[in-house]
């Protein structure tokens, strides 16, 4: 009987905590929100957080604060958000750098990406543009396949820095094409674009809102969008993909994330919050500005899924092209 007794006040205690866990899950948030952003303040991650926050803000009547911890390609704000308390106060909104490209390039990061997080929401991509000098001789993907194997070497492309998406992008685009370009890398594409237009340097893989502006003054030619379908900003230029390399694809996901461990009811409430302001109109328009678009609706479950792929997909790509950040 005693043995039964402990028993019952020990599954009592169980449910106990368990009912108490799904009441905060229902009652989140009763208070405001930190969303740790790990880049700099005007970037196109803080813009993105800045827009899909306020209108959490708004639909669940507490404030969602954007906190801008910045530093070392966005590992330290990313690491300091593992070490919150996974109670839904304290949240990370990130992108493909910090969880599916740095840990191939950064052995010793002080966060693991897929053990101190858990996912809850894919919430929008960004797309690129396939820039080329106006002097070369190109208007098609094709054609610059083309081009680049009979002139191999002399072609020379931007980046926006070792290891960085614009680098490992082009990569990506010239290990499928199997052609050969020269890496010149800068600190930011806006400090590259001169070159490109004077025909230094013949190819960029710059954002849409960025680039496409010198494609409307002439300066630039636009060749596709990198993404899986058309952009909105930009609905004339055909995708890589339809334009003469099948099967590519390269976009920059913005996903958020909770600490490790965080309770599945709780994840449900904040992943169905941030997924209904991504997808609410004014955010769609105020976004589509930047040139991101809500990603598909989908579970936590298939975002980690969605990461793990890119993730191994960027692995490849680092290991194969002998990247590095040195």
């Amino acid at each position: 009987m005693h043995f039964l007794s402990n028993g019952c006040r020990f599954l009592g205690a169980v449910f106990f905590l368990a009912a108490f866990s799904a009441a905060q899950a229902q009652a989140w948030p009763e208070r405001p929100v930190r969303l740790v952003v790990p880049f700099p303040a005007g970037g196109a991650t803080d813009l993105v957080a800045r827009v899909i926050a306020q209108r959490v803000s708004k639909d669940t009547g507490q404030q969602v604060i954007v906190d801008n911890k910045a530093g070392a390609g966005g590992t330290i704000g990313t690491a300091e958000a593992a070490k919150a308390a996974a109670d839904g106060y304290t949240l990370l909104l990130t992108t493909s750098s910090t969880h599916a490209i740095s840990p191939h390039l950064m052995p010793r990061l002080p966060y693991d990406a897929v053990k101190d997080f858990t996912p809850i929401a894919h919430l929008v991509d960004a797309a690129s543009v396939v820039l080329v000098t106006q002097s070369l001789p190109v208007k098609t993907v094709a054609e610059l396949i083309e081009h680049a194997k009979k002139h191999p070497g002399q072609l020379n492309y931007a980046s926006s820095g070792n290891g960085t998406i614009v680098h490992l992008t082009t990569e990506a685009f010239k290990a499928q094409a199997g052609v050969f370009m020269t890496h010149v890398p800068y600190k930011g594409t806006a400090l590259a674009i001169p070159d490109v237009v004077a025909g230094s340097v013949q190819v960029l893989i710059d954002s849409i809102p960025t680039g496409m502006p010198h494609v409307k003054t002439g300066r630039l030619r636009a060749l596709a969008v990198t993404g899986n379908k058309r952009s909105a900003l930009a609905p004339e230029l055909p995708t890589v993909a339809e334009a003469g390399l099948p099967g590519f694809s390269s976009v920059t996901w913005f996903g958020l994330y909770a600490p490790r461990n965080m309770n599945p009811e709780l994840v449900t409430r904040v992943h169905d919050a941030f997924e209904k302001a991504a997808h609410a109109p004014e955010v769609v328009e105020s976004l589509a500005k930047l040139g991101v678009e809500p990603a598909p609706s989908g579970s936590p479950t298939q975002f980690a899924a969605m990461v793990s792929t890119d993730s191994q997909r960027w692995a490849r790509i680092i290991r194969d092209r002998k990247i590095s950040i040195e």
